[in-house]
């Protein structure tokens, strides 16, 4: 039985993860990279499908996690009748090889400690041979992959597991290292732990120590953007939304998908985080994969892509795994990357224009994708899409995508203007116009008084907070006021935004599911824009509180059970976090005014 998924943290190398459990168990890793088969998936059925748990023999009275600051390290120390041990779990960021390395510290008197790994390759299916290698290692191999597992102790073979008793004392230490390579490869070098533990430690740190947040919640925004750094593929430069799949948005439904592929909005939004919080490299990096990933037709343009920019993310289901409590089918590949969601093109022209406004250099192809992606939409904004939320259900014209279609022509003609270019800056001005007066009177609903989900729909929904966020409207428009009305009113469930109405006649599926995390974040962020801060903190501050132990967040909140549901860690729910402490934050210039953090300057 898997724990919370509250009770997971993560450690990676920037190009897969691992969660790593209270009780000292990696419960899921997928190698070598995030969108991989995994070789420990008992998080989404039982210790027969992978696992990996060092901890003490006995059980602990407490338990205590944290990671060293600006870093992806994690300490977990477990305190017991005989001592305390600390355990501490980490991904070298890679150079040759995927490692992941575990080391035990005594910190009083001695502990009696047991590990247990099995091994299982292609989401528990694959049961591989394992050898030893001397008195303190083995590998295991199958088909394509192959594990090593170095040891300081002696490792044996126990039902179907490698598996190792032993005691740590006061000051001594015990390291393991398991490293993934190709099984028809050479084998890579041995990995020194301690060496390993301190130049990756040195590694995070430097990194950190670029950013350039100050403010109240400097060691909150900085734990979300090394979480965000941690989701970043560096050598594709893509970022995947979370690097897990299947954890249900409810308990024990069916609404699970994949999510560890590049969502082209979930990444414009995570490098906007990192741009406004000094981390350029990111955005420079993303770029050019956004280049490869989307090169050809532009009205083609998917809404996701495999971490390489691969397209096809052919949904299927493993039978044999039970799911998270149950949560069944359990979904490799995403349909979704079929859906047609126009806002994307508002959202990358955004992010390309944010790209030029902090000096990041300017890139002929990425100017000839702008142009080539506008001239798809002077037409194309007039169609039907599926939209933000991925309802598997009829194309409607939606609200929010419209509003994204004015965003697209909105920053390319500030690119445009500020270049003095040849570029049509007539058309797209009226463009630009035309598509804000319809959206006025087509997504405006007078005796509602408020926006709504869809040209002529009665329904609401949550992305209507992002008009004044990305500068539609101003926060204090009568329209963008009565629309905050009628989401606090109708969309509120015990003080969170849920992301819609559900429609039986649209929805697919169940519609069972958490609240939206982002979505709060955006309310918070429209009432800080309109001067209502001290509910804007009260709200943020809640939903700081939903974090875990080492200020983690997934994708929703089950308000009933007070649990965190949906895949975990979730990019979107720390880029919204990032942007409201930001935006909560008083300007240098002006300790009055809030910062936009999606809006033009």
């Amino acid at each position: 039985m898997p724990q919370r998924i509250e009770d997971y943290a993560l450690i990676g190398d920037c190009q897969t993860a691992a969660l790593v459990g209270r009780d000292g168990s990696i419960d899921w890793l997928c190698l070598p990279r995030f969108d991989s088969p995994a070789c420990f998936a008992s998080l989404l059925g039982g210790p027969q499908h992978g696992h990996w748990t060092i901890a003490p023999r006995g059980r602990p009275h407490s338990v205590r996690r944290a990671y060293r600051d600006g870093s992806l390290i994690l300490d977990t120390t477990f305190e017991t009748d005989e001592g305390a041990v600390t355990l501490t779990d980490f991904m070298p960021i890679r150079a040759e090889a995927p490692h992941v390395v575990r080391v035990v510290r005594g910190q009083r008197g001695r502990t009696p400690m047991h590990t247990q790994a099995a091994f299982r390759f292609d989401y528990g299916s694959v049961v591989p041979w394992v050898r030893k290698a001397g008195k303190s290692a083995v590998h295991a191999i199958a088909g394509p992959d192959s594990l090593r597992l170095q040891s300081e102790i002696p490792l044996r073979g126990e039902n179907m597991t490698t598996v190792a008793d032993f005691d740590v004392v006061e000051g001594q230490t015990r390291s393991f290292v398991l490293t993934w390579h190709p099984s028809h490869a050479g084998e890579p070098l041995p990995v020194d732990a301690l060496d390993a533990l301190r130049e990756t430690e040195r590694t995070w740190r430097r990194w950190a120590s670029q950013c350039s947040y100050k403010g109240e919640w400097d060691a909150v925004v900085r734990c979300s953007l090394v979480t965000l750094k941690a989701l970043t593929d560096s050598t594709t430069g893509a970022m995947v939304a979370a690097p897990t799949t299947s954890l249900p948005e409810e308990l024990g439904g069916v609404r699970n998908w994949d999510y560890r592929y590049c969502w082209v909005r979930d990444a414009t939004f995570t490098l906007l985080s990192l741009v406004h919080n000094g981390f350029l490299e990111e955005a420079q990096a993303w770029r050019e994969w956004l280049l490869r990933a989307v090169a050809g037709d532009p009205s083609k343009l998917q809404i996701m892509y495999a971490v390489d920019g691969a397209r096809r993310l052919e949904e299927r289901e493993i039978p044999w795994l039970s799911g998270y409590e149950g949560s069944r089918p359990v979904r490799v590949g995403n349909a979704a990357f079929e859906q047609r969601q126009l806002d994307v093109y508002g959202e990358v022209i955004d992010a390309l224009y944010q790209c030029d406004r902090y000096g990041i250099a300017p890139a002929l192809d990425a100017w000839n994708l702008q142009r080539k992606l506008l001239e798809f939409l002077e037409s194309g904004w007039q169609e039907v899409d599926d939209g933000i939320w991925e309802v598997r259900g009829p194309r409607r014209h939606l609200t929010h995508s419209k509003v994204m279609a004015w965003v697209a022509f909105d920053r390319a003609l500030r690119i445009v203007e500020k270049a003095d270019s040849g570029e049509p800056v007539a058309r797209w001005r009226a463009l630009r116009d035309r598509i804000h007066d319809e959206v006025c009177r087509q997504g405006f609903d007078a005796k509602l008084g408020s926006f709504v989900q869809s040209f002529g729909s009665k329904r609401l929904d949550a992305s209507l907070l992002m008009i004044p966020l990305v500068g539609f409207l101003p926060a204090a428009d009568e329209r963008v006021r009565g629309t905050v009305h009628a989401i606090e009113s109708h969309l509120m469930r015990d003080g969170f935004v849920r992301r819609y109405d559900n429609d039986p006649e649209v929805e697919a599926l169940p519609t069972g599911e958490g609240v939206f995390l982002p979505c709060s974040f955006w309310l918070a962020d429209n009432w800080a824009l309109v001067g209502r801060h001290a509910e804007a903190r009260k709200l943020f501050e809640r939903l700081l509180s939903l974090r875990n132990d080492v200020g983690l967040l997934s994708e929703e909140y089950d308000v009933k059970r007070r649990r965190l549901v949906g895949n975990f860690p979730q990019a979107f729910s720390h880029v919204s976090l990032i942007n409201t402490a930001l935006n909560l934050t008083p300007r240098q210039d002006s300790p009055a005014r809030s910062r936009l953090v999606f809006g033009p300057p």
